[in-house]
Order: C-alpha cells, then structure tokens, then sequence
C-alpha cells in the first residue's frame, strides 16, 4: 500500500503489530468506544422511530394492526433502514478518502464527523429528491402499496440495491448506490408489466427514468472537466508548492491545506446526506402510507385554514375545467383510445402509465378534483377524515398531481392560460397534502446512514485515493475533487434530482490525475467503468427476478 493513506497496523515489523504494545492498546480503546458509540446511537435511533410510530398510530385513532401486515411494515422499515446503512458504508467512504488519505484526520475520527454531518444532511433535506425517486414506480403499485404486490415491490428493490451494493463495496469498486435503486425500480417496472401481459417498456415512465439517468450521466462528466479545471485554477493562483505535494506518512499538512480538506469533506458528508438520504424517506412514506393510512397519508400537519383553503381551490380549479372548451386533436394526442363510460380514476391512471393523452383526460380529471374538493369541504380536516376515506382520497389526490405534472409536459395538449395558472396552484397544494416527510422518518434515517458512515470504509478509500492515479492523490486534487463533488450534489438536491457522489468524487479525481499529467491506472478505470455499465442491467435482472419471486410467495 502507497503513500500515508493508511498505516500499516496489524503488521508484524510495525509497533501496532505487537499485540501487548502500547499502540494496540491504545487501538483496542479506540475501538471499544466507537463501538459504545455506534451501540448506544443504534440503540436510541430504534426506541425513538418505535416510539414515534406508535404515537402516531395511536393519534390516529389505529390502535391495532392486523399482525401480518405489523410484521411487514417492520421488516420493510428494517430492510429500508438498512439500504441507507449500507448506502452510508458504501458512497460516505468517498468523502473521508481524501481527509484520511492526506493524514488531514485520523480514521475514526473522520468517519465519526462524516456520519454527524450526514446526519444533519438529511434532517435538513428538502424532500424533494424523495419524491422524485417515487415517482419512477409504475402507479398501479403505487395505489396498493399495503397489498402483496406493494409490499413485494418494496422488499424487491431495495433488497436488490442492498446485494449489489454489497458486492461492489467487497470488491472496492466505488459504485454508486443511486445508480443501483434507480436500475432497482426500473427492474420492478419490467417485470411487473410482463407479468400482467403488458410490453415490459409500459411498466416504466421512462421520461421520468431519462431525466433522472441523465442528471446520473453528466453529473460525473461534470465532476472530471470542473474538478479539472479547479486544479488548473488552483496552480495558477496558489504558488505554494506544499499545496501540490504527497501526503507524507503518519504526517498531517500544514494547518491551512488540513483545514480546507476538513471543510470540503464536510460539504460532501452534508451534501451526500441531504441527497442520498432522501431516497430511503420516499421508499419508507410509501410503506407508512399502504399499511397505516389513517395516520401517513395525508398531511395531519395542515392548519385547518390550510384544508378550507385547500378544498376551495380543488372546487375552483374543477369549474375551470368543467368549462374549458373540448380538446381537438392534434398530433401529440390520441382520439383513437377515447374512452366514454369509463370511472374518471382509471381514465388518468391509464394516462399516467402510459403518457398518450385522450380528449376524456381533461373531463375525468374535473371530475376527480371535484370529488377531491367536496371529500375535504365534507370534514374540513385531513386529521378528521374517516379511515375508510384517507387511502381513496390519497390515491385521488396523487393521480390529480401525476395527471397535471404530465399534462404540463404534453407539448400537444393546449389549455387556457387561467387553467394552467391554476392546476399548478393546485398541483402545489396537492403535493403539499400528500408528500412530506414526518421528523421522526428523517431521524430514523439520518441515524442509519450516519451509522453506516461509520464503518466499512476502508475498501472505498484505498481505491480512491490510491488506485485511480499512477500517482499519489495530492491535497490540492483531493481539495478539487470534493469542492465539486460538494457543489455539484448541493445543485442537483436543490432541482430534486438523485445524482451519485461516488462517481462525481470519482470522476473528479480522475479529472485531477489527467490534468496534472498524474496518469491513470486503466485497470481500475476499467474496472470502475465496467461497475457503472453493469450496475443497471444488474440492478434491473435482480429486482425483477426478486419481485416475480417475492409476488409468488405472497
């Protein structure tokens, strides 16, 4: 093993190789106590999110499940809990490479500071990328999320995003885990559309898959030519030849190189959980919802003044498309599957999946709002409204939203100026009604993917800072590589799109090598290109085959 990355312990002809000297002792103290840390930090994460559930449930007015489905919701939280553990072991150990690689912290203190301020990413998150990511899963799953179908869905994507990830972080190939959830979905798609004898491409809303495979495309080109050209910038302006020079053995940097690399690891460990992180809330609101409606489904947070205003702009909104003038055709729609009679839930759901828009598209969904409207008027909050209605106006409330969100993108279809103006006010209040993120889920995950920080990362960390260059990562590179991994993240968290710090932080080093005339190990570039090609088809294969399976056993 090159350079300071890390130090030799364990080994016969070093001091820490003695298992009686004073280092391994001071070692096997070291590891007692982050041991007690991660016990004692797992240990509360569990009573809180427990408790928290059962608070919830009993506000509700649910004070008893069916055991079957208690013991789903249990596992489905423990297997989502534990993506995000394993996401934080895997794609974390890309932000502490370079603090540790470069002696700027010791190991365990790196890691530690990591999993805190992925902790704080995700308590800070947005939601947004939450909901993004759910929004990939084919809608009739969606609706029966608490059935076998649902549940099986669930176990089978994130089981598989669970297996792949932990082959690559055994092989220490830095694969990102966004990259595999997304293939995850993609798989239950197919395979749920080949098992209803539909074309497996219908099960998949695939511009909603190409956006966000194209935020994972570029964000690593945008890692390698803008960490690049940081580095370029950086020799220009910063003469100091103690910025471009090896991290020496056992040896911290000067104060000022240690504190900016210290800094941008905590700018990636934010970022990371303020992006990653939301992937498990939007997988864990969808098992809340299906199995505990009456407590998740609706946004019990809403003021009541908030609900009256809610059900005014549902009413509003459905007169404006009560009375806008019939559609005609034109080459984007589809006259041909008009479909008169037809209940208005399936006319949009069937427009969700499969995005070809009919002249009764615009009718039904008057008609859904309307019902949305009067639902609400009806018990004038979401706190108030009965267990037997909570999950069909949920379900209504989310074919509104996903109907206006695609009518917005169909080129051909034309509405009034006013309608538009207000289906976008509406969509707003809709989404505000249905996707949000209890405190508690944001804890539950903070604390599994800080935990997952805390350990494992030692195979991630030689590759990057040892075996992506024919060189020794400098501080200056490491510095470049995270500034715009931190960055690039920060953007794509704020347009609500998943993105990979694994392959910007990657990509970005390799930017650095190139530039600095460094050079490549091709083995493990090649290695690395072969993880990213494989992790879809991979993905998509292991998914797929688990939800046949999964789907036969319940």
């Amino acid at each position: 093993m090159r350079g300071g990355v890390l130090p030799p312990q364990g080994r016969p002809d070093s001091p820490a190789g003695d298992a009686g000297g004073p280092l391994a002792q001071a070692r096997r103290r070291r590891h007692r106590i982050r041991l007690a840390i991660f016990l004692t930090l797992l240990l509360a994460g569990l009573i809180f999110t427990t408790v928290s559930l059962v608070r919830d449930v009993g506000r509700a007015g649910e004070h008893s499940i069916a055991l079957l489905p208690f013991l789903l919701l249990v596992v489905a939280l423990l297997i989502a809990l534990g993506f995000e553990f394993v996401n934080g072991f895997h794609d974390t150990a890309n932000a502490v490479a370079t603090v540790i690689y470069t002696n700027s912290l010791p190991p365990s203190i790196a890691v530690m500071w990591s999993g805190l301020f992925n902790f704080l990413g995700v308590l800070l998150s947005s939601g947004a990328v939450a909901f993004s990511v759910v929004s990939l899963l084919p809608v009739e799953l969606i609706l029966q999320v608490g059935t076998s179908a649902g549940f099986a869905m669930v176990f089978a994507l994130l089981i598989a995003a669970i297996v792949w990830n932990g082959a690559t972080w055994w092989l220490g190939l830095p694969a990102s885990s966004s990259h595999t959830l997304i293939g995850s979905i993609v798989g239950v798609g197919i395979a749920n559309a080949l098992m209803h004898g539909r074309d497996g491409t219908s099960g998949v809303d695939w511009s909603q898959v190409t956006t966000v495979g194209y935020s994972l495309l570029l964000s690593p080109v945008i890692g390698f030519g803008l960490a690049a050209a940081l580095f370029v910038t950086l020799k220009f302006c910063v003469r100091n030849p103690a910025l471009y020079a090896s991290p020496e053995p056992r040896k911290p940097p000067p104060w000022w190189i240690r504190g900016m690399l210290i800094l941008t690891c905590t700018g990636v460990s934010f970022a990371h959980g303020s992006n990653d992180g939301q992937k498990g809330m939007g997988l864990i609101m969808l098992i809340l919802v299906g199995t505990v409606p009456i407590a998740y489904a609706l946004n019990h947070a809403m003021p009541d003044a908030q609900v009256a205003q809610f059900a005014a702009s549902a009413q509003t909104t459905q007169r404006s498309l009560a009375a806008h003038p019939p559609l005609s055709a034109t080459p984007d729609t589809d006259v041909s599957n008009a479909t008169p009679g037809v209940p208005a839930r399936d006319v949009l759901t069937n427009f969700i999946r499969t995005e070809r828009f009919t002249p009764d598209v615009v009718p039904a969904l008057s008609e859904l709002t309307g019902d949305i409207g009067r639902e609400v008027a009806e018990h004038g909050s979401f706190a108030r409204m009965p267990a037997t209605s909570v999950a069909n106006v949920r379900n209504d409330m989310y074919i509104a939203s996903e109907t206006i969100r695609l009518l917005e993108r169909q080129h051909g279809v034309h509405l009034q100026a006013d309608t538009v103006r207000e289906l976008q006010a509406f969509r707003g209040q809709l989404d505000e009604a249905t996707k949000y993120i209890p405190f508690w889920v944001k804890v539950s995950v903070a604390v599994a993917l800080g935990l997952g920080t805390m350990v494992g990362w030692r195979r991630i960390v030689v590759t990057v800072g040892e075996k992506i260059g024919k060189k020794h990562l400098t501080y200056a590179q490491g510095a470049s590589a995270e500034v715009v991994a931190m960055l690039t993240i920060g953007a794509a968290d704020m347009y609500g799109l998943p993105v990979s710090t694994t392959h910007v932080l990657s990509s970005g080093v390799a930017g650095t090598m190139t530039i600095n005339g460094s050079g490549l190990q091709w083995d493990t570039i090649r290695n690395l290109l072969l993880a990213w090609a494989l992790t879809l088809p991979a993905a998509i294969v292991l998914a797929g085959g688990l939800y046949w399976g999964f789907s036969q056993l319940f």
